[in-house]
């Protein structure tokens, strides 16, 4: 299986000789050997992907509860040991990188976990609750010469590689807007984890990472930052607009709501066309180029799940021996940190310790 741009799907003027908007074929990155800590939904989506679409696999499962593991492993990891606590499966030798799949607000404390074992990770998005304490991940796994990375699995996929490939060939001409927006309409429920504050929820840090960093992967850090938003009831945050602002004179219009439906759409706009994704922009997806001349083009990504390819870039890098991939570099992951911090001071949401 091969997962690469068809430059052939595109109109004429997109195909030259090679559209670099490629993804490196799944099942040639080196295997390695995951270790899952935590054992939800994430995870198991997560492992999925690795079992079925690349040449790695789950080999042990953590929990704070070993029934649960045991569940998990049967259903999502077939094979893979079990351990009833964290600190069992990140000593585990056979373990060669730990996915990090717990709540935001425990990032920070399972990530240290497993990078003072010695073990490469991959942590959920967003990496932390905070600028602050992304920081004291960072400096970890460099002091301990380990892979780290936040999981922020749409920089991998084949979708945002071509788009970013069409953007670089001049084809919109330069960005001077994107627009993201990631809506998902949750039950109110002050017991789930989305509204709890102690688990650092609110649509911020749960959904809004996503248009955050997609802005920030087209544009980069801003200059400057306006955000409004309400707050539900546990004081998180469930409704958030935000403009970034750019010394080149772009801008980025992004929304996040734990309270409305949406179609997770984005749009970005040039100054001779515009890219437009329907739908789920985060996942693989599809996109359409819109030229100003009024011809257009097409891309549609590989069906399968999407986290195997940030679990390939993950062992590709282990192989080198690379601390952090150069696509979600610990310098982006404490930009983005650092917009969301901002963001979430603005509409005064303030985690339990801070």
């Amino acid at each position: 299986m091969t997962d690469v741009v068809d430059p052939s799907s595109f109109a004429p003027r997109l195909t030259t000789t090679d559209l670099a908007g490629t993804v490196p074929d799944l099942l040639a990155a080196p295997p390695v050997r995951w270790g899952v800590l935590g054992a939800g939904d994430i995870a198991a989506s997560f492992s999925a992907g690795v079992r079925e679409r690349t040449a790695s696999s789950v080999v042990a499962v953590g929990s704070r509860d070993l029934a649960r593991a045991e569940a998990f492993t049967r259903a999502h990891a077939p094979g893979a040991r079990t351990h009833g606590s964290y600190a069992d499966l990140v000593a585990d030798d056979e373990v060669d990188v730990v996915y990090v799949a717990t709540p935001h607000s425990h990032h920070l404390e399972h990530a240290l976990l497993a990078i003072r074992a010695g073990k490469h990770v991959l942590v959920e998005k967003p990496l932390t609750r905070s600028a602050r304490e992304a920081a004291v991940v960072v400096e970890a796994a460099r002091a301990a010469g380990v892979f780290c990375m936040e999981a922020m699995w749409t920089r991998f996929l084949p979708h945002v590689a071509a788009l970013r490939s069409v953007i670089a060939r001049g084809e919109i001409g330069e960005v001077v807007t994107v627009a993201a927006d990631f809506d998902v309409l949750f039950a109110y429920d002050p017991e789930h984890r989305l509204f709890a504050p102690e688990l650092a929820g609110g649509a911020l840090l749960d959904l809004g990472v996503y248009p955050v960093a997609f802005a920030h992967d087209l544009l980069g850090a801003p200059s400057s930052i306006t955000a409004a938003g309400t707050r539900a009831a546990t004081g998180v945050d469930d409704h958030v607009a935000m403009i970034l602002r750019y010394d080149s004179g772009a801008h980025a219009v992004l929304r996040t709501s734990s309270r409305s439906p949406g179609a997770a759409a984005a749009t970005i706009t040039g100054t001779r066309g515009r890219i437009e994704i329907p739908r789920q922009f985060l996942t693989p997806t599809g996109f359409r180029v819109v030229r100003a001349d009024g011809s257009t083009a097409a891309f549609e990504s590989p069906a399968g799940e999407g986290k195997a390819y940030e679990a390939a870039e993950v062992a590709r890098r282990v192989a080198a021996g690379h601390v952090q991939s150069p696509r979600m570099t610990w310098q982006d992951t404490l930009e983005v940190m650092a917009i969301l911090d901002e963001a979430r001071r603005q509409v005064g949401v303030v985690y339990p310790g801070e």
